[in-house]
This record gives structure tokens, C-alpha cells and sequence, in this order.
């Protein structure tokens, strides 16, 4: 698997991620998967219970969506899948609005 339009890695969460989740619902929807470098290698997550609590809530309280996560393991890693779908609305981040385009925002 390779990062596309829509498909972003990351290694762990940064709150500064809200903008990949806010630009995935401003376009095609995607997944931000959470625990694997940019080259597609599990690398994991090192808190992914208080991650798949907290998360959700974020969402909702800053963006107003709910994107679905799942928790899976690959390598013996735990890695954080987050689906995105295509809002009908715009979504905001702080008050700026964030769209995919190939493999940036």
C-alpha cells in the first residue's frame, strides 16, 4: 500500500492531523492510517486504548464529524485505521478550510 489521495501514513498522532481528517471530508473521503512510516512499514502506536477513546471526541468537539477507527495489527503492531467519508457540508479546522489534493493538503 502507498500514500494516494487517499491514503496518508503517519507514525504516531499529532493533533495537527485534524487538518488530513478535515481535507479527506472536504474531498473524495480517505483513510489516515496511524502506526506505519511514509514508506507503508508498521512501525506501530504506543497508546492506541487512549488513543481510540480520545479520538473520537476530537473529531466531533473540533471538526463536527465522526470518521470511523478501527484498531488492527500488522507485524504485532497496533495500527490505527481512520476512515473518512466525503462530507456534504465544508468542514473547518480553526476556521480554515482543507482539501486533498494527490497526496498533500
Amino acid at each position: 500500500m502507498k500514500e494516494s489521495q487517499v491514503t496518508e501514513f503517519k507514525s504516531s498522532w499529532r493533533d495537527e492531523y485534524l487538518k488530513w481528517i478535515c481535507a479527506f471530508a472536504n474531498t473524495d473521503g480517505g483513510k489516515l492510517i496511524i502506526g506505519v512510516d511514509d514508506t507503508g512499514k508498521p512501525v506501530g502506536v504506543t497508546d492506541s486504548k487512549k488513543l481510540l477513546e480520545d479520538l473520537p471526541n476530537r473529531f466531533r468537539d473540533i471538526l463536527g464529524i465522526i470518521p470511523s477507527i478501527r484498531l488492527k495489527k500488522q507485524k504485532m503492531k497496533d495500527i490505527l485505521e481512520i476512515e473518512v467519508e466525503p462530507s456534504y457540508a465544508p468542514i473547518s479546522y480553526h476556521g480554515r478550510f482543507y482539501v486533498r489534493s494527490g497526496s498533500t493538503i
